[in-house]
């Protein structure tokens, strides 16, 4: 049933996002890369949001907050501030040179041998390391979920590696065919039921911590480990011990915040949504309207990854990929065995034997 309803969801964004693009002009350079200059804020803004919020993230930092804690939360207070900062000063100026792609800027303020050297960078990061990571969280994600190998009778690995090979198919036919406007569309709708399913997952997982009570739920995880929580330094405490922290607070201010304005202002997947924008102001809504959505982001990248630790202890310590696509497993299997009732004395969960 999760699986066919995957499969619906999937064929209806790409059957409304064709539907979209039935009269866009592709033959352009504006047409094609960035969506003929037509994306409104909230296109923009879902866009940025699945473009940050990939499977890599899902896996990745909430395997990173289940081994060190709450303290990754830094990365979303941080590019909160940038998406300011590029709203207000970044994306004014490059609407202002219509510019196509960042190596293009870095032509006009320097030369045409930077302009190719960094392009190239680009590219050779894309597909050595941002790709394959993409590919195979997305991969790890749907086999723990949906269990492909068994549904095809063949072993993990190989089940991984076939839906390595569809997911990345499916995505080359929106990303060649249809340009810009295509993956913007495809992303905000994708995006936005991201942000709604990434939420029910912590939601659910406490509801069932907390016996149908979400706040005692998270109460319940908080008092099995403090420690986790603490966002300023490790459990060493302070001095020395935020020091050896995995981000230690004065990073926030110095190299984590010099990271974020390069990637949310220099970043060629991130701006070129800016690019696309009809004009500054919807260029800048949608910066902000993202600034304004990752501060629900920890709720879906961080939180469940300190709910595993309840549930899984340290027993995944050496495999903390495996967290996310667990938790979501258990917190789908627990909550399908409970019932919400609701009579006189209110609503409230109980279990169906």
């Amino acid at each position: 049933m999760a699986l066919l309803t995957f499969l619906l969801f999937t064929g209806f964004v790409a059957f409304y996002a064709t539907y979209k693009l039935r009269r866009d002009k592709l033959n352009t350079k504006d047409g094609y890369f960035l969506g003929g200059r037509s994306l409104t804020g909230i296109v923009i803004a879902g866009s940025l949001l699945l473009t940050n919020i990939s499977t890599e993230h899902l896996v990745g930092m909430n395997g990173s907050a289940y081994r060190n804690g709450a303290i990754i939360v830094a990365w979303e207070v941080t590019s909160a501030l940038a998406l300011v900062i590029a709203a207000l000063y970044f994306a004014p100026r490059y609407l202002k040179m219509g510019l196509t792609t960042i190596p293009e800027f870095l032509e006009k303020r320097f030369d045409g041998l930077t302009r190719t050297f960094v392009a190239l960078l680009l590219i050779i990061s894309f597909v050595a390391t941002l790709l394959p990571i993409v590919l195979y969280t997305g991969a790890l994600n749907i086999e723990a979920i949906f269990e492909i190998s068994e549904l095809l009778n063949v072993t993990q690995s190989e089940g991984i590696w076939i839906t390595i090979l569809v997911v990345g198919t499916i995505g080359a036919v929106y990303a060649i065919f249809g340009g810009l406007k295509m993956v913007a569309y495809t992303d905000t709708i994708n995006g936005f039921g991201l942000l709604v399913a990434g939420l029910l997952v912590p939601i659910l997982a406490l509801l069932s911590i907390g016996d149908g009570n979400v706040f005692e739920g998270m109460t319940t995880v908080f008092n099995h480990s403090p420690e986790k929580f603490n966002v300023v330094s490790d459990e060493s405490g302070v001095g020395e011990g935020a020091r050896s922290a995995i981000l230690p607070f004065e990073v926030l201010f110095t190299g984590l915040m010099i990271n974020q304005i390069y990637f949310w202002t220099m970043h060629q997947s991130i701006i070129q949504r800016v690019l696309g924008a009809v004009n500054l102001k919807e260029a800048q809504k949608g910066l902000l309207y993202t600034g304004l959505l990752k501060i629900l982001v920890p709720l879906v990248i961080v939180l469940p990854g300190l709910i595993g630790f309840y549930y899984f202890g340290e027993s995944l310590y050496e495999n903390p990929d495996n967290v996310y696509p667990l938790l979501v497993k258990k917190s789908i299997a627990t909550m399908a065995n409970r019932l919400l009732c609701c009579g006189n004395d209110g609503c409230h969960f109980k279990y169906v034997q």
